[in-house]
């Protein structure tokens, strides 16, 4: 992989972490502001939580595929796993 092609693929990563950065806070505000309004308009009736779990499922699914597939299944940790298996055939 040449500097540019390098470059390209810092800068992809870059922007995938700076978009769920942005996400997350965008999450963490509009929940805040639906828990308010559900307890001052209707406290006998807690719907928040619906959109809070369905968004949350999503930010999970978005911060896996931010940080998620390097750290469990990239090069680093196929490397670990051949070398475990050449370990244990010794």
């Amino acid at each position: 992989m040449d500097q540019s092609e390098e470059y390209h693929e810092a800068k992809r990563k870059v922007t995938k972490l700076r978009g769920f950065y942005h996400h997350l806070g965008i999450y963490i505000v509009i929940n805040a502001i639906l828990i308010a309004i559900n307890f001052l308009i209707s406290p006998d009736s807690l719907w928040f939580y619906w959109v809070t779990i369905f968004w949350g499922i999503a930010l999970i699914w978005q911060a896996y595929d931010v940080f998620g597939d390097e750290k469990v299944l990239g090069e680093e940790w196929e490397e670990k796993k051949i070398q475990e298996y050449m370990e244990k055939k010794k």
